[in-house]
């Protein structure tokens, strides 16, 4: 079937002119073997005139080409849109609502490419296109109208100083670095492979000025946000299944991240417990890695000879009788031969008093002191020892 292929410019210019049908217009016509027969520059009301009829595929200047690459895993064909709804509203600048998201097929490499442009704007392209007598069959970015490269080359092409890039017959992106991305496909050691007579220094394969419009269109496209008549408004019960599924993906990612990140903290925490105890063989016990090393080193820098031995003893007996403190201490501090421990705020108090015993039988005073205890000689006083927990009046 002949095709005619038009480029278009930025959509705001061609919109806000004051006559968008007379805006001269690059296009190509294509044979039914997909070969350029024609090319020239004419504005939209004459190509309405000569080519009503032909299937009209439009390509977005690069401006309006908004390309993104993201990787989904398997997911049946009806959960792919909600899942890359659910991901373009990450890569929007704006509104989400206002916009039409477009995408194609998962790859083998679990690859989707979407696009997006404000739904406004397409419409107003579809009525445009439609007073001047066309029907619009495909709208898809400007590197697709690129011919699909072989295997291992990239087709490129200089398009109002952007680089247009054509990776394979699924793959495309623009680039506005131009020397930037170049140089990185030279370092990739990919073949390129250049349309149009104004390369760039450097060893490139020149391709004809055909090549720009023969390219085979993808399998999707924003041609139907540019319908000028809009479908039937769905039902709420597929819009409130949709924001279900979003909320569930969202949900799932937040507890994966949430378990990844708890796992790396107590790997974390274990191997400096581990390392304050290979720096510091005389810690009895480890409950605070970090405030212990610091005060390992504070006592080593003063030039005393040897850690007090009267923290050393409370430090055993509290890992000795204490052994559900372990990874909950959020500070110690060590005076006047008594040993305060600061609990973590969200850290559960002990119901039992075993440990409170153990620790007076071996000659040491226990006193609840905020969210932590207080750990001394015994000074042949009676403890004062307090149970904040919930219950502990009853008993």
């Amino acid at each position: 079937m002949s095709r005619l292929r038009i480029a278009l410019p930025p959509l705001a210019e061609l919109l806000q002119a004051p006559r968008p049908l007379a805006v001269p217009l690059e296009y190509a016509r294509l044979d039914r073997a997909g070969r350029v027969t024609e090319l020239g520059r004419r504005p939209l009301e004459a190509l309405g005139q000569d080519a009503r009829g032909l299937a009209l595929e439009c390509f977005l200047h690069p401006q309006d080409s908004l390309l993104a690459c993201i990787e989904l895993p398997p997911l049946p064909a009806a959960r792919i849109k909600a899942a890359v709804d659910c991901a373009a509203q990450a890569l929007i600048l704006g509104c989400g609502e206002s916009m039409h998201v477009a995408h194609g097929p998962r790859d083998a490499q679990g690859q989707v490419t979407l696009s997006w442009l404000p739904k406004s704007g397409l419409q107003a392209l579809g009525e445009l296109l439609q007073q001047a007598g066309l029907k619009l069959s495909g709208l898809y970015p400007a590197p697709y109208a690129l011919a699909a490269p072989a295997p291992g080359q990239h087709n490129l092409c200089l398009l109002d100083g952007q680089l247009l890039l054509r990776h394979g017959a699924a793959q495309a992106s623009v680039q506005p670095l131009v020397q930037d991305t170049l140089e990185q496909l030279r370092a990739s050691g990919a073949e390129l492979c250049w349309i149009g007579d104004d390369a760039p220094e450097g060893a490139l394969q020149r391709l004809p000025v055909e090549q720009r419009w023969s390219g085979a269109a993808p399998a999707w496209g924003l041609q139907a946000g540019a319908t000028a008549a809009r479908g039937a408004v769905q039902g709420w019960g597929r819009a409130l299944g949709c924001c279900a599924l979003a909320v569930a993906v969202w949900v799932l990612g937040l507890n994966l991240y949430a378990a990844r990140e708890a796992e790396q903290g107590q790997r974390l925490k274990s191997q400096m417990s581990q390392r304050v105890r290979q720096v510091f063989p005389q810690l009895p016990v480890v409950l605070n890695p970090l405030q212990q090393a610091r005060q390992q080193l504070a006592v080593q820098q003063s030039g005393a000879a040897d850690p007090s031995q009267g923290f050393g003893n409370l430090l055993l007996q509290a890992g000795s009788a204490m052994p559900f403190m372990v990874g909950s201490v959020q500070s110690l501090s060590f005076a006047d031969q008594r040993l305060r421990l600061e609990l973590l705020p969200d850290t559960p108090k002990r119901a039992d008093s075993g440990w409170q015993g153990a620790l007076t039988q071996a000659g040491y005073s226990v006193q609840t002191e905020g969210n932590g205890w207080t750990l001394g000689p015994a000074t042949g006083e009676p403890s004062n020892v307090t149970d904040n927990t919930p219950g502990a009046e009853d008993e």
